[in-house]
C-alpha cells in the first residue's frame, strides 16, 4: 500500500471536517456577538420555511428522476429505432429529460407554495 492511498482519502475527511467545524464554530460567535449586543433572538430564524423545505427537495428529487428514467428510455427507443449514435444519443437524452424534470418540478413547487 502506497503513502498517496492513505494520505489522500484521510487529507479529503480532514478538509470535509475542518470546513464543517469553522461553519459552526463562526456561525456560533456570530450569534453570540448578537445576542451580547442585545439583538431579538427571533432574527435567527428569518427565512426558515415551517417544514416545507424537505417537501421541496422530495418533489423537485422525485421529478428529476423521473425526467432521467424517461431519458434513458427514450434513449433506448431512439438508438433502437434509428440509426443516430448511442454515445450522443443517451447523454443528450438524459440531460434534456432531466431539464424537463426540474423545470416540472419547479413549476409544481411553486403551485404546492401557493396553496
Amino acid at each position: 500500500m502506497h503513502a498517496g492511498e492513505v494520505i489522500i482519502p484521510i487529507t479529503f475527511f480532514a478538509i470535509i471536517f475542518g470546513v464543517f467545524y469553522l461553519y459552526i464554530s463562526s456561525r456560533n460567535k456570530e450569534r453570540l456577538a448578537l445576542i451580547e449586543k442585545g439583538a431579538d433572538a427571533s432574527i435567527f430564524n428569518i427565512g426558515k420555511r415551517s417544514g416545507a423545505s424537505w417537501k421541496v427537495i422530495v418533489l423537485n428529487l422525485a421529478f428529476l428522476l423521473m425526467g432521467i428514467g424517461l431519458g434513458v428510455l427514450f434513449a433506448n427507443i431512439l438508438e433502437t429505432y434509428s440509426n443516430l449514435d448511442d454515445d450522443a444519443v443517451y447523454p443528450s437524452m438524459i440531460f434534456l429529460m432531466a431539464g424537463v424534470g426540474l423545470y416540472v418540478g419547479y413549476t409544481q413547487t411553486r403551485k404546492a407554495l401557493e396553496d
